[in-house]
């Protein structure tokens, strides 16, 4: 049984926030990685980035732009929510936050196609 406040939208934006900031973290090593990569082997950069080419890379970055973008919306959202008075337009932000994400990832992947 779901319990109702795990219905509420705003418990989907902490979800969403606390999803994004997991996936962010593992994605840290594979960056650390590719940025060694550079410093250590030029020619396997070239390898890598000749494999970023591919379209379901491009998709993967878009996720991972989108996931991104909705940490820091998102984190907005909550100053917003602890800094300023407490406003019924909570869940008015929450969805600000995903939309500005989208829009910010989708720019993201109509530039690098």
């Amino acid at each position: 049984m779901i319990r109702p406040h795990r219905r509420h939208p705003l418990w989907f934006a902490y979800l969403l926030h606390r999803v994004s900031g997991l996936a962010l973290a593992l994605f840290l090593p594979i960056h650390f990685y590719v940025l060694a990569l550079a410093l250590t082997d030029p020619s396997g950069l070239d390898g890598f980035l000749r494999w970023t080419e591919h379209p379901l890379v491009k998709l993967v970055e878009f996720g991972l732009v989108f996931l991104l973008a909705v940490h820091f919306f998102g984190g907005l959202r909550l100053l917003a929510l602890e800094l300023l008075p407490w406003s019924p337009r909570q869940k008015s932000l929450a969805a600000g936050a995903v939309a500005g994400a989208f829009g910010v990832s989708t720019v993201f992947l109509l530039n690098a196609l």
